[in-house]
């Protein structure tokens, strides 16, 4: 019988859309971490989540908008911005972090402005 479970899994493995099995694994370590998840992060909570960064946008030295990512922990997606900076280093697409602070919403979608971040080790 527990050749049975173990032939679920897998047939689960082979048939399951690959950003599921993704999205999975970052929840699951989100977990771990004690962390929230963004699905449940709403506007004024001061939340601690962990996640990795899908995009990351810097300005130009002649506009002021900052650095922009897009934070996303398996649940949610959350827009980080880093006000009066042109680039941070180590912000960079496909780097885990855990970030902190106060929830807002802006044009409908959740972002937290200057986030504390701490960034994870990579694995290389």
């Amino acid at each position: 019988m527990a050749n049975s479970g173990l032939l679920k899994r897998l047939g689960r493995m082979l048939t399951e859309d690959l950003d599921e099995i993704e999205d999975g694994r970052i929840q699951r370590e989100c977990q771990a971490h004690g962390a929230q998840r963004a699905v449940d992060c709403a506007r004024g909570d001061e939340a601690t989540m962990v996640g990795e960064l899908r995009s990351v946008e810097t300005c130009s030295r002649n506009t002021k908008s900052g650095v922009v990512a897009e934070f996303f922990d398996g649940t949610d997606t959350v827009v980080l911005k880093w006000m009066g900076r042109n680039r941070i280093p180590g912000i960079e697409p496909g780097r885990r972090v855990t970030i902190r602070g106060r929830v807002a919403n802006a044009d409908g979608m959740k972002v937290v402005y200057n986030p504390y971040y701490e960034l994870h080790a990579t694995e290389e």
